[in-house]
């Protein structure tokens, strides 16, 4: 399984629901998830990916949506 899927699937499991084909889509308005699912999902890629993304360190804007989760992943992993 590559990246970007095991992403989507980290976020089909906190979101509750398939957001395979919402890759654009601000999940923080669309109200998908708010701030415990949040540190949930910094704390799944973290543990999946062996990186580190503090949450003091977050900025919403550039986890809004799956296809900018999966490029901050990409950059953290290097």
């Amino acid at each position: 399984m590559d990246l970007k899927a095991q992403v989507v699937e980290i976020l089909n499991t906190i979101i509750g629901e398939d957001i395979s084909d919402q890759m654009d889509d601000d999940f923080f308005e669309n109200g998908l998830l708010d701030s415990m699912a949040t540190v949930e999902l910094l704390l799944d890629l973290e543990s999946k990916f062996n990186i580190q993304a503090p949450v003091s360190e977050f900025n919403r804007d550039e986890w809004n949506t799956p296809n900018k989760v999966v490029a901050k992943v990409e950059s953290l992993i290097g």
